[in-house]
């Protein structure tokens, strides 16, 4: 289909500096787990993003000295010509499809614990590290400014030589060695670095020109800066010092990357902030600065995005998350394909990865981080291997995902769910308190295939073990999903708990169905992901006295790793939860349950009528096992996602499409079913 002309001004070129743009989609810097541990897989990845169309594909935080050590986290690293080679590795994928690729340099002073290299953190001032490990950052001295503004320019001309086109000055999330600088509340230096801001932005001031000095005859000089850290007078505020910054530097660098800080106000989840919604804090900057400005806000929409460059709010549509879920979203606008774009549903599954230090994965895009290592590329996939047809049963995330991937390689795919509605967990989670956009998932999976004349799909299609041999599928895929067990195992509890064979004990699959439980209620979290919490603040609202005990430290404590944590305490302390973390709900009965504290065992009663237990779950695994155990002429059966081990929507997606991409394939047998990278062996 030809492009919509109302998306043309998004394919216009723009100017950075001694280079351009092809457009105005830009992947903003963006961690992933991989870093320099794994430089081919970090390659393919944001290869694969300049092939869907981003004219702009940048690294993530670059570290440019060992006293700026983020270990264990896994990010990019210029300490020496050693790590030229690595980035080259990236910089080549992305100039193969004509984008510019953009480096971001960062040295993150206090935020750093250098526990690979052991050597003493640097800040503004002695203090401690950002964090829990228990050491200080010590004041930099004015050789040790000098010594830094050396590792940024060697850093800058070593990212020349590796071929960027964009090389970034950085002072944002709360983190940098800049930002620290500028923060009246981290520097109290009473020398010309310290004291007023003209002072403070001093350093990133000489690392802009220097900079620009080094390498800006042939690369662009773009600056990261967080107006806002939306603090008040205590932080950087884009109304006040924030906005002063901006005048200070307007036409120093080629380019504005604004966004606010930390990194949890700035990669918010959908649950959260709509699309959209930095916008009342960065609208500024294009009115001071002439250079490009690109910023971020979940964008999805293509309205959207023209909106915001024809009202005069950005130059560049930023993106992280879009691009993970969809490198091919530009393509697809391009192309005239809206309606094939896989948006982002704010689940910070993706930030996960940088969290656990482990490849980056999405929830809509299974693909994401899997480019090198399985060749798994987002919009192509081998054709059909036979003509023999696939019964999948279930149409929850496993099970759309495993028909539409089959169907796309020519399948004939018959998918039976048992409800009348499609879409499994996700309709049903999609309907709690600020889950909505995750109904995407289940959305985008059944518009695609309602465009595959070899996919069937029947609703309210409850099949015994007896009806799908009698259907005569060679093969059967069970994605028939979990259910959450009522008797309070889990992580805590290895066996029942006491009581909870009570009626008036509920699991979060009966909140979903609409039943509403007696107050005051407890909420036993033993899952520390999303559910507890999303639930407490579902039936605070309905007016319950609500009370949720977790063995954890916090509530959703696993949310940490999302950047949802901080929001999720406030939320639910702000609608009047009371949150009882460090216990145990040890027994119910019927008017209040027993607590017991997790490290000393102390007791005590709190009253309630009722309990939502969320603990764990069992897979709905009936159909398998008899199937196993009585194939009949069955030539497979296998048991995907949830009905095979109970994990996330995001697993449960990449399980659908594992079994779908692998299905006709060889077995592995004591085989790794991916590539790793290796270090070199060294003969003893």
């Amino acid at each position: 289909m030809p492009r919509d002309p109302r998306y043309d001004i998004l394919f216009e070129p723009v100017r950075i500096g001694p280079v351009t743009a092809k457009n105005r989609f830009y992947q903003v810097p963006h961690c992933n787990g991989m870093g320099h541990y794994q430089p081919l897989a970090l390659a393919g990845m944001r290869g694969m993003k300049a092939e869907g169309g981003w004219s702009v594909v940048c690294t993530e935080e670059c570290e440019i000295h060992p006293t700026g050590d983020t270990a264990p986290y896994h990010e990019a690293r210029l300490w020496d010509d050693h790590d030229i080679p690595a980035l080259a590795r990236m910089t080549e994928a992305v100039h193969k499809h004509g984008a510019l690729a953009g480096c971001e340099l960062v040295h993150n002073g206090p935020s750093c614990s250098n526990l690979y290299t052991r050597m003493a953190p640097i800040g503004p001032r002695h203090q401690p590290i950002n964090g829990y490990y228990p050491a200080q950052a010590r004041a930099m001295d004015k050789e040790d400014i000098r010594n830094y503004r050396r590792w940024h320019r060697e850093a800058a001309i070593r990212a020349k030589r590796a071929g960027f086109d964009i090389v970034y000055c950085y002072a944002g999330h709360d983190l940098s060695l800049p930002m620290h600088f500028l923060e009246k509340r981290r520097n109290d230096r009473i020398d010309e670095y310290g004291g007023s801001l003209e002072n403070r932005v001093r350093l990133f001031r000489e690392i802009i020109e220097e900079a620009k000095e080094a390498v800006g005859d042939t690369c662009g000089i773009a600056v990261r800066f967080a107006t806002d850290e939306l603090m008040g007078e205590a932080g950087i505020a884009s109304d006040a010092e924030g906005r002063d910054v901006v005048e200070m530097l307007a036409e120093l660098p080629d380019l504005w990357d604004v966004n606010v800080s930390p990194w949890y106000n700035d990669s918010t989840t959908s649950r959260f902030n709509a699309e959209g919604s930095q916008e009342p804090f960065i609208a500024f900057v294009k009115r001071i600065t002439r250079k490009p400005v690109v910023g971020v806000g979940r964008f999805t929409s293509p309205d959207s995005m023209v909106s915001q460059i024809r009202r005069g709010i950005l130059d560049f549509i930023g993106a992280a998350r879009p691009s993970i879920a969809d490198p091919f979203l530009p393509r697809k606008i391009e192309e005239g394909r809206i309606e094939d774009i896989r948006e982002c549903i704010g689940c910070n599954i993706c930030v996960s990865g940088d969290y656990t230090m482990v490849p980056l994965r999405c929830t809509q895009n299974p693909t994401m981080g899997e480019e090198w290592r399985k060749g798994w590329h987002p919009e192509q996939i081998q054709a059909k291997g036979s003509d023999e047809p696939v019964l999948v049963v279930g149409a929850g995330p496993a099970g759309l995902e495993c028909a539409l991937t089959l169907g796309r390689r020519g399948y004939r795919v018959h998918v039976a769910e048992a409800e009348k509605e499609l879409g499994g967990r996700v309709t049903r989670e999609s309907r709690l308190p600020g889950l909505a956009e995750w109904a995407r998932v289940r959305d985008y999976r059944l518009q695609q295939l309602r465009k595959l004349p070899n996919v069937e799909l029947y609703p309210a299609s409850r099949l015994s073990a007896d009806d799908i041999r009698d259907l005569g599928f060679p093969h059967v895929v069970l994605a028939t999903g979990a259910h959450w067990r009522r008797d309070g195992f889990g992580r805590w509890h290895p066996r029942p708990v006491e009581g909870f064979d009570n009626p008036a004990v509920l699991t979060p699959d009966d909140i979903m169905a609409g039943k509403t439980p007696e107050g005051p209620v407890v909420i036993f979290d033993d899952d520390h992901y999303y559910i507890g919490g999303v639930l407490a603040e579902k039936l605070r609202q309905a007016g319950l006295d609500v009370t949720l005990v977790t063995p954890a430290e916090l509530a959703s404590v696993w949310t940490a790793n999302t950047l949802e944590l901080r929001h999720i305490q406030q939320r639910l302390l702000k609608l009047g939860v009371k949150i009882r973390a460090n216990l145990a709900v040890t027994g119910f009965f019927g008017d209040h349950v027993s607590l017991a504290c997790v490290f000393t065992g102390a007791g005590e009663d709190v009253a309630a009528r009722s309990v939502v237990t969320v603990t764990a779950r069992l897979p709905e695994e009936a159909l398998y096992l008899a199937l196993k155990a009585s194939p009949g002429n069955l030539k497979s059966v296998r048991a995907i996602g949830d009905a095979y081990a109970p994990s996330t929507i995001a697993a449960a997606v990449y399980a659908g499409h594992d079994y779908a991409r692998s299905f006709d394939g060889p077995a592995l047998v004591g085989e790794v079913p991916f590539r790793r990278e290796l270090p070199e062996r060294v003969a003893g």
